[in-house]
């Protein structure tokens, strides 16, 4: 090769190289969308409330606290803001972005004038663990994921599973999106009904500290948000319970068709949750509630749901905020968020129930905030807002 070859095929490789870098740091960088400018914040930061001291062998642990991120935007123009509560499994980065590297629905609140509180639960992530005051810690195996938000049209778990179609990648285990959400689980307390008092109490705390807001709850934490709004009906504004822990009383196992559904153990003994709430007339016990289940399910896709057995016990404190239950077309919980609607208009409550796909949002699955299309959902959540709770600066 003449030495001009050598020069110009150096440059020519070292142009690819360049390219190639360029390419690569275009495929690893996180996305931000055109219509995403900077956020203008008047404060972005972190705080903790309800951190007890335990004592375990004469040594001081802090314990019981609760990890909360908050934004405040620059210009506010709700007066009540957004605590954002997650799942079961998960952390408070459930809103804060995508797996593919979007913005979260804390972003997207914090754009439309609310301020908005993300919390990590007790014992988990930020939140710190401590055995000797939470007892064992489970790890969720990654196939769950898989199995019930990534891939699961694959599975086939439950009739709905097979309309998934807005997780923002292939649906492998090894493509990045799968692997974020993988890196996301996060080890927790095993003993469920613990969780909802020690968070019942952590979200109390942070309502005495930063006053009336309105409670978003997804998944796990559904059980969480009941007994708060039950304790604090003054400070809890409204709750949107996104797919909320259910159905009421006994849980549900996934076994594919064809009988695609099996009782599970009794997780809410209280009816939504395992925390006792003041209904009326008052129960001392949670074996007053008397309960029945339907012999025959709404439709083939459905679980058959429990009730209170009539006269049904009503839950004041609950009636006295607007309330939203917002379920996906093919999450595991389409075939159940209707009993716990059900079960809230039994009790005199009077819940929105909106169904994603009567909207025409179809295709998504349990973590809905996470997919290609999480803004038009919290678009629904917004609308829905303006209308329950308006604005009033």
């Amino acid at each position: 090769m003449k030495p001009n070859e050598m020069i110009a095929y150096a440059g020519i490789a070292a142009g690819l190289i360049v390219a190639a870098t360029m390419a690569i740091a275009f495929l690893t960088k996180p996305a931000q969308a055109a219509d995403d400018p900077p956020l203008a914040l008047a404060r972005d930061g972190f705080f903790y409330v309800n951190a007890k001291t335990t004592t375990v062998d004469g040594k001081d642990y802090v314990s019981h606290q609760m990890y909360v991120e908050v934004r405040i935007p620059a210009k506010q123009t709700h007066p009540y803001p957004i605590v954002m509560v997650h799942g079961g499994t998960m952390s408070g980065t459930n809103y804060t972005g995508t797996p593919d590297g979007r913005e979260g629905w804390a972003q997207y609140f914090v754009r439309q004038g609310y301020a908005v509180y993300v919390v990590d639960q007790p014992g988990r992530a930020r939140s710190g663990y401590l055995a000797a005051a939470y007892g064992p810690m489970h790890n969720v195996e990654r196939g769950n994921a898989l199995s019930r938000f990534v891939a699961q049209e694959k599975f086939k778990l439950w009739p709905q599973a097979v309309l998934h179609t807005q997780w923002p990648g292939n649906g492998e285990p090894d493509d990045p999106a799968t692997v974020q959400l993988a890196a996301s689980q996060m080890p927790a307390i095993a003993d469920f009904a613990s969780q909802q008092f020690l968070n019942r109490d952590a979200l109390l705390a942070l309502l005495d500290k930063i006053g009336p807001a309105i409670l978003l709850t997804h998944s796990q934490a559904g059980a969480f948000g009941w007994p708060v709004a039950d304790a604090r009906p003054d400070l809890v504004k409204a709750i949107l319970a996104v797919e909320p822990n259910g159905p009421p009383f006994y849980q549900v196992e996934f076994k594919g068709a064809p009988d695609w559904f099996k009782q599970g153990t009794l997780a809410l003994p209280y009816g939504i949750t395992a925390v006792p709430l003041n209904y009326s007339p008052p129960v001392k016990d949670a074996s007053e509630l008397k309960m029945l289940q339907q012999d025959k399910a709404d439709a083939p896709d459905l679980v058959r749901c429990y009730a209170q057995a009539e006269p049904a016990r009503q839950l004041p404190n609950l009636q006295k905020m607007p309330i939203l239950v917002l379920t996906a077309e093919a999450s595991y919980h389409a075939p159940y968020d209707h009993c716990t609607v059900n079960y809230l208009r039994q009790a005199g409550v009077k819940p929105t129930y909106i169904r994603l796909a009567d909207l025409g949002i179809k295709g998504n699955s349990h973590v809905m905030m996470l997919e290609k299309n999480n803004k038009d959902i919290a678009a629904v959540v917004a609308r829905w807002l303006d209308e329950a709770v308006p604005a009033k600066m």
